[in-house]
């Protein structure tokens, strides 16, 4: 990463030239972050020397005079500094942006950080969040963010970790971002939760840090454990181990220690041995699941121990899945919960979700399809009823569920490695929370009920189903249509300035208009569909579809950030039940 010697103003915090002063680079490279702090507060900064040859360094002035320093001599990558300020009143960071560069700047309280978050004193450019009025999927504060992490409730609320990269919008060594929240999209962004070890820590080599996995609650009181892959790829003989960390007071995370230190033997297993899933079995037993590959196929691989802390023990007990479909070169993010009844009931049936990466439907060039099968699980083998693609337009992937109380419920990311990697500038959401559940033997994934609690005020409940062109205010909306029938005709046609986007149902089954240019598009179809109540969620850069209650359901990343502006529906005569747009907000 390059050097930021314009460093942007960011949220509370200002950053502006400082006034008589002469540094080397003159008093225009002088910087100040100014804030207004409680007592006992903690400052969590990054910051790199600009120069080999001379230490970056940030002083804090309160005004009684300069109170405290922090430096970095790293000029390749932002070291990770925290100070703590007992004082609190107003203070200023300052620094000699000919010398120093500061890519993220934030502040919290400990004793109510899950409360009120961290606050955001700055910024820059490479890594700050999208401007985007009304937007209600989860971003992160800034940096890059791919898969969830973690997901689950604890301490009585939904904390959803994530992978992270704080210092650009591009893939890197990897840490986990973290936050909270009382009903799943309404999100407090909390301290940066994992690290990449020191020696990664050094360089934005993208040679690997703490990957995915996911957390339980401490069984003998508050906190929680987490699961996470450490990546090193050029580590020998393993270049993923799993590794479990805790946390007593839900934002901080201890010490880790390596729980699987290499792969099973004798499995023919390639190098791929990433992201543990852990849950507890229908036998009472903590069970992990984990992605790999072999000859076979991509393979889940299953664990499990009898320690109730989860903190070791674990014994591998075989392969719980060979998958051939698509020429899958590993699985990822595997994921186990019981749907209908309580996981101690042999007759409860489970969903197995998991990624397949770089896989490729032939038919419809659609790439890393996210599947899920649902069947039995007796504690050591899963047995499939039925297996079907979680999301037909395959943009939510690396999804994660777990049972809040009774109900399941997960996220996933809204991205797909087909049109994103490590060089490729994205700043990327999540998708909308869903539920999981099974009607009349199929597998149902609506949004959670919470979610019409975004609807702010009814744009129109007429025009569109009198095929008229209706005009959004924003770029967050939702659409409710209901056919006269299961399977009638029609085309959604949305005018957006980039795409060529919209939803039909004809004679082929639904499918996805999404066409860019001159590049070719896979072919987002469910065909012989034949659905008739949809909701479609529009926000800035994504599209959700859910039909008949989540029976069916697609989501699609638009590229860039530019709203879509109106919609109009072409339908017969007489096929149009009715036709609701609502305005969404946060």
């Amino acid at each position: 990463m390059a050097a930021q010697n314009g460093d942007a103003p960011e949220r509370s915090g200002e950053v502006m030239p400082e006034s008589g002063a002469t540094p080397q680079g003159g008093p225009d490279t002088l910087r100040i972050i100014s804030a207004d702090l409680p007592v006992n507060t903690t400052l969590h900064l990054w910051l790199k020397a600009v120069h080999p040859d001379r230490p970056g360094s940030v002083s804090l002035h309160s005004a009684n005079g300069k109170f405290g320093e922090v430096q970095a001599v790293n000029a390749e990558e932002n070291s990770f500094r925290i100070y703590h300020v007992f004082g609190g009143g107003r203070i200023e960071l300052r620094y000699d942006s000919a010398d120093t560069s500061v890519s993220v700047a934030y502040w919290f309280t400990a004793a109510d950080v899950l409360e009120t978050g961290i606050t955001v004193l700055h910024t820059n450019p490479v890594n700050a969040p999208p401007d985007l009025p009304a937007s209600y999927h989860f971003r992160p504060p800034f940096g890059w963010m791919n898969d969830p992490n973690g997901f689950g409730r604890f301490g009585g609320r939904p904390h959803l970790f994530y992978q992270h990269y704080s210092h650009g919008r591009m893939w890197n060594n990897m840490h986990w971002g973290h936050a909270v929240s009382s009903d799943y999209l309404r999100w407090r962004h909390l301290p940066v939760f994992l690290f990449p070890s020191e020696e990664l820590s050094a360089r934005p080599d993208k040679r690997g840090g703490a990957f995915s996995g996911s957390a339980i609650p401490l069984p003998n009181g508050p906190g929680i454990r987490v699961f996470f892959t450490e990546k090193v790829s050029d580590r020998q003989p393993e270049q993923e181990i799993q590794m479990s960390a805790v946390s007593a007071d839900l934002f901080s995370a201890g010490e880790a220690t390596v729980i699987l230190p290499h792969r099973p033997q004798g499995e023919g297993l390639t190098l791929d041995f990433r992201d543990p899933y852990v849950f507890k079995g229908p036998d009472g037993r903590w069970k992990m699941l984990l992605g790999s590959q072999s000859d076979e196929g991509g393979v889940i691989l299953l664990y499990e121990t009898e320690d109730v802390q989860a903190a070791g023990g674990w014994t591998y007990l075989g392969k719980l899945l060979i998958e051939t479909r698509h020429r899958t070169t590993a699985i990822e993010c595997p994921c186990l919960l019981p749907l209908d009844g309580e996981a101690t009931d042999p007759a409860t049936r489970w969903a197995l979700i998991y990624g397949l990466m770089n896989g490729r439907d032939e038919r419809t060039g659609r790439r890393n399809l996210t599947m899920v099968d649902v069947g039995w699980f007796d504690g050591r083998s899963f047995s499939r009823e039925f297996s079907r693609e979680l999301d037909f337009i395959t943009d939510n992937y690396a999804f994660q569920a777990f049972m809040d109380g009774a109900t399941p419920v997960g996220i996933g990311w809204l991205g797909n490695w087909a049109d994103t990697g490590p060089t490729i500038d994205f700043p990327s959401a999540m998708t909308l929370p869903r539920t999981l559940r099974l009607e009349d033997g199929q597998l149902l994934t609506p949004p959670i009920g919470a979610a019409e609690s975004l609807r702010s005020h009814i744009i129109d409940r007429t025009r569109l189903a009198a095929g008229e062109t209706v005009t959004f205010p924003n770029g967050a909306v939702e659409l409710l249509l209901e056919l006269a029938e299961a399977g009638l005709p029609f085309e959604l046609a949305f005018h957006h300035p980039g795409v060529t986007l919209g939803l039909v149902q004809d004679e082929t089954g639904l499918w996805l208009r999404h066409e860019n240019g001159s590049e070719e598009s896979p072919r987002y179809i469910v065909e012989g569909a034949r659905v008739r109540r949809l909701r479609i969620f529009l926000d800035y850069g994504s599209v959700e579809v859910f039909a008949d209650d989540g029976r069916i359901a697609g989501t699609k990343r638009i590229a860039g950030f530019e709203p879509v502006r109106s919609a109009r529906l072409s339908a017969p005569a007489d096929s149009v039940g009715h036709a609701t747009v609502w305005a969404l907000r946060l």
